[in-house]
C-alpha cells in the first residue's frame, strides 16, 4: 500500500508540482497580512464586527463572481494558462498597496483588488489540476495542492511575525510581500503548461502537457447531481463566515495580539498536515463521507467555540478546525471534477466557487450582526446549526459519478 501511495505521488506530474509551489508562495505573501487587518480595522480604525465582516464578505463575493466568468471562458478558450498567469499577477501587485492605505475604505479597495485576482485565476487553476492528472488520482492531487497552499500560510505569518520583531513597520511589512508575489508570477509563467487531451476512451482520461485542451463542448451538461450538491454547498456555506471572527474570538479569550500569526500559522499546519490524507482517502472511500464528516467536525468546532472561556480553549480549536479543511478542501473540489463533464470543468468550478462566494457575504454580515447584538456564542451555534443541516442534506444526496453519453450508450 505505501508503494502504491508513493507511485501515485511521484505521477502527481509538472502542473500539479508548479501549480502548488505558485499556490505556496502566494500564499505566503497573502498571510503575512491577512491575521492581522482584523485587528488592525476593528483596534486601530475602530470599525464594528459587522462592517469587518462586510468588508472580506464582499471581498470574497467579488472573488467568486470572477470565478464564474473565467472558468466559463477558459472553457470556451480551451486555455486555462493565462487566465492563472494574469490573476496571480494582478493579487501580487495589489497586496503591497495596503501600505499606502489610511481608511478602512482603501483597505477594502485593495482586498477587492486582490481578490479579483484571485477570481481570475481560481477556477481556471483548479480545471487545469483536475486536467493534469487521471480521475483516481484526483483527491489527491488536490489535496497535495491544498496542503501546499497552507504551508505557505504557515511562513507567511511566521515570516511577518519574525520580521515584525526585527523592527520592520506593518506598513514596511506589506511591501515585502512583492516578493513572494513576483516569484509565484514567474513560476506561474515558466513552470506550467496547457494541457492537451486526446478524446476520452468509456473508462480513462488521456491527457498529456503541451499544447491547449480539447475545444469547448456545446452539447456537455452540468447536470442534477452537480447542481444538487452546490445548492447542499450553499447551505453549509451561510454558516460559514470569514475566519477573520475566529481571530476576534481568539483576542476576546486572551490570546495576545502579538501571537495572533503564531496561532493562524498553527492552524496552517494543521490543514497542510491533513489535506494529502485527505484527498489521497477520498479516493479509496468515496468523497462524500469524508465532507460529510468534515462538516460535522467544523459544527462541533464552532458549537465549541461559541461556549469557550480560556485561552487553551482557542488554541486547541483553532487544532481541531485544521481537520475540518484537512476533510474537506481538497476532496470538495475532487468531487466536483467527479460529476462534470470535462469540457465543462471551468464553468463547474466557477459555478462552485461562486456558491461559496455568494454564502460568505450575507453569512459574513449575518454573523457579525449576530455577534454585535447577542454576543458570539449565538453567531457560532447558528454556524453550527447550518453545517449540520448541510452534512444530513449531502448524506442523503446521490453522488455517483458522471459518464459521458458516449460511453453510456
Amino acid at each position: 500500500m505505501a508503494s502504491r501511495f508513493r507511485n501515485r505521488f511521484r505521477n502527481l506530474g509538472r502542473n500539479v508540482l508548479a501549480l502548488s509551489a505558485v499556490s505556496l508562495l502566494t500564499d505566503a505573501a497573502s498571510e503575512m497580512v491577512y491575521p492581522l487587518l482584523p485587528l488592525y480595522l476593528s483596534t486601530v480604525l475602530g470599525v464594528s464586527a459587522a462592517s469587518v465582516g462586510a468588508i472580506e464578505g464582499a471581498a470574497e463575493s467579488t472573488a467568486a463572481l470572477l470565478k464564474l466568468a473565467s472558468g466559463w471562458w477558459s472553457d470556451r478558450l480551451a486555455r486555462r494558462k493565462p487566465l492563472v498567469v494574469v490573476g496571480y499577477a494582478l493579487a501580487a501587485l495589489a497586496r503591497p498597496l495596503l501600505a499606502l492605505a489610511q481608511t478602512a475604505g482603501a483597505v477594502l479597495t485593495i482586498r477587492l483588488t486582490d481578490r479579483v485576482g484571485k477570481g481570475i485565476r481560481g477556477a481556471p487553476r483548479d480545471a487545469l489540476i483536475a486536467d493534469s492528472v487521471p480521475k483516481e488520482s484526483r483527491g489527491l492531487a488536490f489535496g497535495f495542492h491544498r496542503a501546499s497552499d497552507h504551508l505557505g500560510a504557515v511562513i507567511g505569518p511566521l515570516l511577518a511575525f519574525a520580521l515584525l520583531a526585527s523592527g520592520l513597520t506593518l506598513r514596511q511589512l506589506f511591501v515585502v510581500t512583492l516578493i513572494p508575489g513576483l516569484l509565484s508570477v514567474a513560476v506561474a509563467i515558466f513552470g506550467v503548461r496547457e494541457i492537451v487531451r486526446a478524446k476520452k476512451s468509456a473508462n480513462a482520461d488521456s491527457i498529456a502537457e503541451g499544447s491547449p485542451s480539447k475545444k469547448f463542448d456545446p452539447r456537455a451538461r452540468l447536470d442534477r447531481r452537480f447542481w444538487g450538491f452546490l445548492a447542499i454547498l450553499l447551505l453549509f456555506t451561510i454558516g460559514n463566515s470569514t475566519d477573520a471572527f475566529l481571530l476576534l474570538r481568539a483576542a476576546q479569550l486572551g490570546v495576545p495580539v502579538a501571537l495572533i500569526p503564531i496561532l493562524w500559522a498553527m492552524l496552517h499546519i494543521v490543514k497542510s498536515v491533513a489535506s494529502v490524507p485527505g484527498g489521497a482517502l477520498s479516493d479509496r472511500v468515496g468523497r462524500k463521507p469524508l465532507i460529510v464528516s468534515g462538516w460535522i467536525v467544523y459544527a462541533a468546532v464552532y458549537f465549541a467555540f461559541g461556549a469557550a472561556t480560556s485561552v487553551w480553549h482557542a488554541w486547541a480549536l483553532f487544532a481541531i478546525y485544521g481537520v475540518y479543511f484537512g476533510l474537506t478542501e481538497g476532496v470538495e473540489k475532487a468531487l466536483v471534477a467527479d460529476l462534470v463533464p470535462e469540457a465543462r470543468r471551468g464553468t463547474a468550478y466557477g459555478w462552485y466557487n461562486l456558491a461559496l462566494g455568494l454564502g460568505a457575504l450575507p453569512a459574513s454580515i449575518l454573523f457579525g450582526t449576530l455577534w454585535d447584538a447577542y454576543g458570539p456564542r449565538v453567531a457560532f451555534t447558528v454556524g453550527a446549526l447550518a453545517a449540520l443541516l448541510a452534512s444530513f442534506a449531502l448524506a442523503a444526496l446521490r453522488t455517483t459519478a458522471y459518464t459521458a453519453p458516449e460511453a453510456a450508450r
